[in-house]
C-alpha cells in the first residue's frame, strides 16, 4: 500500500501536476492548445529524437525486437476493440472510432515523461531514454498508419496514413539522426556546439510543453458525456493494452528495463492525436475526444496499478 502511494505521488503527480497547471490556466490566459501542440509536433519533439538517437548507443538487434514488440502489441490492441466492437453489433463508425481509440495511447505527453520519473536512476537514464524513444517511435508509426487507415476504413483513403506517416516531423528526424550517431560513434566526431546546443535545450522543452498543452486541450474539450461505449474503448486501451503487451514480452524475448517500458507504454491512455485524426476526418469527434478526456483521467488509478507490478 505504501509503495503505491509512493509511485503515484512522485509518478503520476507530477505529471499531472502539469496537466492541471494546463487545465486551469490554459482557459484564463486564452492559450490556444493547437499553437502549444504544433509547436511540440513541429519542433521539440523531432529535437528530442535527434538528439536521443544521435547519442544513442543501443543494439540495434534489441532495438529492431523492441519495434517488433510495441508494434505487434497496438495491431493486437487495435484487432481487440474491433472484435469487441463488432461483437457488440455497432454500426461503423462506432467500430472505427474503437479502432482508433485502442491503437493511439498517449506515448509522448505521458509516456515518455512518466517513464522518466517511475525508473529515475541516473546510471541508466541514457539507456531508459533510449528506450522509451524506440518505443516511441514505433507505436507512432503504428497507430498513424492504423488510426487513420481505420478513420477512413468507409471511404477507401488508406493511402492517406501512409502519407501521414511519412509527413511526421519525429519520425523525419531519424535518418539525420542515425547519420549522425554513426558518425560520432565510429568516426568520434562530435557535433558542433552551436548546432548541438539549440537541439538539446529544444529537446529538453518537449516534456513540459506537451504536459502543459495536453491539459489545454482537456480544458477546452469539456467534461465528457460517459457512455458505455466510452468505458469500454478506454478498458480495451487501458487494461487490453498493457495485458496484451504482458503475454507478448516472453515470446519476443524481452525482459528488465525493456519488458517493463513496453507494458508501461501500452498502458497508456487515448492520445490526444486520436482527437485530431477524428477531428480531420469527422470520425465521431465528440466521441472521441471524450474517450480521450475519460481515459486521461482513469488512467490515475490504472498506471498506478501498473507501475507498481512494473
Amino acid at each position: 500500500m505504501f509503495e503505491l502511494l509512493g509511485i503515484f505521488l512522485n509518478v503520476l503527480v507530477p505529471v499531472f501536476a502539469l496537466v492541471a497547471i494546463g487545465y486551469i490556466v490554459g482557459p484564463k490566459l486564452k492559450l490556444e492548445a493547437r499553437t502549444l501542440s504544433r509547436i511540440a509536433y513541429f519542433i521539440f519533439i523531432p529535437a528530442y529524437v535527434f538528439d536521443v538517437l544521435s547519442n544513442a548507443n543501443i543494439n540495434p538487434g534489441i532495438a529492431v525486437r523492441m519495434s517488433a514488440y510495441a508494434i505487434l502489441t497496438h495491431v493486437l490492441c487495435a484487432a481487440l476493440g474491433f472484435a469487441i466492437a463488432k461483437l457488440m453489433r455497432r454500426p461503423p463508425q462506432v467500430v472505427a472510432a474503437y479502432v482508433l481509440i485502442a491503437v493511439f495511447g498517449n506515448v509522448g505527453n505521458f509516456g515518455i515523461p512518466i517513464v522518466k520519473f517511475r525508473f529515475s536512476n541516473q546510471t541508466f537514464q541514457p539507456y531508459i531514454n533510449e528506450v522509451s524513444i524506440v518505443y516511441f517511435l514505433a507505436i507512432v508509426t503504428i497507430s498513424f498508419i492504423v488510426g487513420v487507415a481505420a478513420a477512413n476504413w468507409n471511404r477507401g483513403g488508406v493511402l492517406k496514413s501512409i502519407v501521414a506517416v511519412v509527413k511526421t516531423p519525429a519520425l523525419m528526424a531519424v535518418p539525420p539522426a542515425l547519420i549522425a550517431n554513426l558518425v560520432i560513434h565510429q568516426y568520434g566526431v562530435a557535433l558542433p556546439l552551436p548546432i548541438a546546443r539549440p537541439i538539446t535545450l529544444l529537446a529538453a522543452a518537449m516534456i513540459p510543453t506537451m504536459v502543459v498543452a495536453l491539459g489545454v486541450q482537456l480544458a477546452s474539450a469539456g467534461l465528457p458525456k460517459i457512455n458505455t461505449d466510452m468505458v469500454i474503448s478506454t478498458l480495451v486501451r487501458l487494461v487490453g493494452g498493457p495485458v496484451l503487451a504482458l503475454l507478448l514480452a516472453a515470446p519476443f524475448g524481452l525482459s528488465g528495463i525493456e519488458r517493463s517500458i513496453g507494458i508501461i507504454q501500452a498502458a497508456m491512455p487515448a492520445a490526444v492525436l486520436a482527437s485530431i485524426i477524428a477531428f480531420e476526418n469527422d470520425l465521431l469527434p465528440e466521441f472521441v475526444i471524450g474517450a480521450v478526456l475519460f481515459s486521461t483521467l482513469a488512467s490515475v488509478i490504472t498506471l498506478t496499478i501498473v507501475l507498481v507490478l512494473f
